[in-house]
Formats: C-alpha cells, structure tokens, sequence
C-alpha cells in the first residue's frame, strides 16, 4: 500500500511540472538594488584578511584566501587585482576561463579564494624575478576600490610574465583548478 501511495505522489508530482512547464515563462521583474559593494578594503573599515600560501599542486601556484572579518555579508566581484614589489602595473592576468556563475558572496567569518599562477610549468616565461610583497587590491566591476593590502609572500617566490590569478572562488579547490 505504501508503494502505491510514492507511485501516486510521484505520478501526481511530475504531472505538475508538465503543467508548470506549458505555462509560457513570464521574467522576473528585477529589484533595483543599488550598486553591488566588493569586500571592503583598506579605504573603508578594516573588515577583510588575506593570506597567501604555497601549494603543492598544481606546480607554481600559490592560493590566496581573503575572509569577512566584518559584521556584515559581502560580495567579491571578478578577480583580486595584484601586483608584485614595486610593480606600477597588474602583475598577473585574470584568467576569464574561470569566472564562476555569479558573484561570490561571504558571510561574516566566510573566506573566499583565487589561484595564483606565477610562472608557466614548462619554463616559456619571460623576466622572470623573485618577489617579496603581494599587493592585492578588489575590483568592484569598474576597477580597484580603496587602496591595496600589502601582504608578505613565502620565501623563494619566484614569477614571470606569465603570471595569472583566477576569480575569485566559493572553494580553495577550484581555485586551483586553473
């Protein structure tokens, strides 16, 4: 008896998405809800904390995990803008491949993270450099917000010209697919 009741249920359930589904589909309207704020940064209250850290794998990377240490939710927008030393411009490309399917929203206590290629496995790269210092800076859709968090690199980093960072991911793991 029981059997018959989950056929019943599950006939009467997929009969309902056929007669959800042959409704014409009517758009959402869409609330207006002001501009969408990245993580904060050092140019508004210190509510971010970013680390880097070497990886075993894949060969030259190295992770870098930003966390909410505000009081409030936040969102983080494309990839992490860096510079390495004194570098007057981005030091690593984000690489497009590895936009996720929305923004990546953090909850007070939350981290997100991005992968940092610094230089190519099979030794193609140009100039390549030790560096000392990471300058991480947020994008807000329309480029850096605030000025950057400076933060020391594990010894013996090393990049080239083909230095690359991801967007940023809900999970260490995907970040470092790339």
């Amino acid at each position: 008896m029981r059997f018959a009741r989950l056929i019943a249920t599950a006939a009467l359930s997929g009969a309902a998405v056929l007669a959800t589904a042959a409704v014409p589909a009517q758009a959402a309207p869409q609330a207006d809800r002001g501009p969408v704020r990245a993580l904060c940064s050092t140019a508004s209250t210190a509510s971010a904390d970013f680390t880097v850290r070497n990886v075993s794998r894949p060969i030259n990377h190295q992770l870098l995990t930003v966390t909410n240490t505000g009081s409030e939710p936040c969102v983080l927008v494309k990839a992490p803008l860096l510079g390495f030393d004194n570098d007057t411009y981005v030091g690593a490309q984000p690489i497009e491949e590895s936009a996720p399917q929305a923004v990546v929203t953090l909850k007070p206590g939350q981290a997100a993270y991005a992968g940092i290629r610094l230089s190519s496995a099979d030794g193609s790269g140009e100039n390549g450099r030790d560096v000392r210092t990471l300058h991480v800076f947020l994008d807000s859709g329309e480029g850096s917000e605030g000025g950057p968090d400076s933060i020391t690199l594990p010894k013996a980093t090393w990049i080239d010209d083909s230095a690359a960072v991801t967007y940023w991911q809900s999970n260490a793991a995907d970040a470092l697919v790339w």
